[in-house]
Parts: structure tokens; sequence; C-alpha cells
């Protein structure tokens, strides 16, 4: 793509690791989720950058699957956050190391094309990764967890999913990004969630093999998840437009309450 999204006004919120994520990952999709209402509403498109400490992200087959209780019950005596997000895809690991990229837009009259959209999340994410790798090519990595047309990858192996969720008047393009950390442990962590899940089911999952994941610090030689989340905002600012918000974005706390309730019941958390 020439451009990426021409949207004017675009707000870039980076949320703290220390302060602005709970132990519960369900509270980051809560957010995203009543800041594409206000968008949709006529707020301004936002860049959301997050991390999590410690999670494990389930797509909705992966609920459906016979024994997927039991295993999300495993994991959260291991310690780990686990819930069902409202976006695309497949089973996914956040730790420490892996950056989230949330882009909210309005629905413009004759504009929506996911593809493009999708195409341009995955240029944003290439151009990030060039002071490092011009290698970064889009495309499904077969064995891959959470894989898509739309994975990013260096020499087979893939750092990099993008899946979107749409509302009425808004929609969300977000992708995960392994910036640190072993790439085939949380192969292994994933693969393990979809053989206690499965009880031996056969399809409707992806079938995590080795050798197919890896971090940019990994393939690329990325220095750390910082230096990355820095290249990430120069491009932001510099090709988006995003300027950074002065002030805490925030849900009210009673939207927060009503909201999560709804989504935990609908996503069956």
């Amino acid at each position: 793509m020439d451009h990426l999204w021409p949207d004017p006004g675009m707000i870039l919120y980076e949320q703290p690791m220390e302060n602005a994520l709970s132990a519960d990952i369900l509270d980051t999709f809560v957010w995203e989720e009543w800041f594409c209402k206000k968008t949709g509403k006529g707020g301004p498109p936002l860049l959301h950058l997050w991390r999590h400490p410690r999670a494990v992200v389930l797509g909705l087959r992966d609920r459906r699957l016979p024994g997927a209780a039991r295993a999300m019950e495993r994991l959260r005596s291991q310690g780990w956050s686990v819930c069902v997000r409202p976006s695309g895809g497949a089973a996914v690991v956040l730790h420490p190391g892996v950056v989230n990229v949330s882009v909210i837009l309005p629905h413009s009259p004759g504009r929506l094309n996911i593809h493009e959209d999708f195409q341009r999340m995955a240029a944003f994410i290439q151009r990030a990764v060039e002071p490092w790798s011009g290698r970064a090519v889009a495309g499904e990595i077969e064995g891959a967890f959470c894989p898509g047309d739309y994975d990013i990858s260096i020499g087979g192996r893939k750092f990099c999913g993008i899946a979107q969720r749409r509302q009425l008047k808004a929609y969300i393009i977000t992708a995960f990004i392994i910036a640190e950390g072993s790439g085939g442990q949380m192969a292994g962590l994933v693969r393990s969630f979809y053989e206690e899940a499965s009880y031996g089911q056969e399809e409707g999952y992806p079938l995590v093999t080795d050798g197919t994941m890896g971090s940019l610090q990994e393939l690329a030689g990325v220095p750390s998840t910082d230096d990355f989340i820095a290249s990430l905002k120069r491009i932001a600012e510099e090709e988006l437009g995003a300027r950074a918000a002065r002030t805490p974005l925030l849900v009210p706390p009673e939207a927060k309450v009503e909201l999560t309730s709804k989504m935990r019941s609908r996503y069956d958390s």
C-alpha cells in the first residue's frame, strides 16, 4: 500500500503495563469495545498499544472445543489470565514481550474494505521492523498458532497475526507482535491447550507444529520490546499523523462493570 490510514486526528494511546492493565485480560477488550463505540459516535480514530504480563486469549471456535472449559481452568491454575476475545482468530499467548496494536476506525460511507485494512496493518508493522530487517512478509504460515492470510513472518516463521472486530458504526483492526521471548515455547503452550481442549477431536482448531513461530528478537535481532515499540510510535507519528493522548483514556467505572458482565456472558469467558 502506498499510504497507511488517511483518517485525520488519530490519537495514539499506549496503555501503561504497570497500572492500566489489571490481572484480568478481559479488561483490555472491554476498553477497546467502549472506545470503539465512542469512535463510532464521532470520537477520534485511535491507535492503541498495549501489553499484558501473562495471558492466553482464545477465539470463539476455541471455546467450542469439548474440553475448552477444563483447559481454561488449568491455565488459570497456573497463573494465566484467560478470556475469549470478540475479534476473529484463534488462541494466542501474551506476555511482556508481546506488543498488541489496535487501530480503531469509524465506518466511512463507501470506504470499508477489510482486506485493504489488513494490508495497511501489515504494511505498518513491516515498516516498524525495517530498522532491523526488510524480509518481513505477509502470508499464512501453516502450522503457526492463530493462522491467517495476513500472518507476518521472517524466514518462514511467524511473529505477528492480524484480526478484526466490527461494530455497527466503527471497527477494530488488531495485531499481536512477538517482539521478545521464545516463539517455540509460546507455540508449545498453545499446542498443549488444544491437546487438552480437543478431547482427541481432529478438526476445529489449528494444528500447531514446531519451527513455525519466532520473536523479532530471534528472527531479526531486535534488541528489546521497548526498541520495537519506539519504532511503532515513530511510524505512527510520521506516517499516520497520530498524536499521543494528553491524558489517560479511561472507561467510566459504571460502564466498565456493565460491559464486562455483558462480554463475559456473551463470549463465555
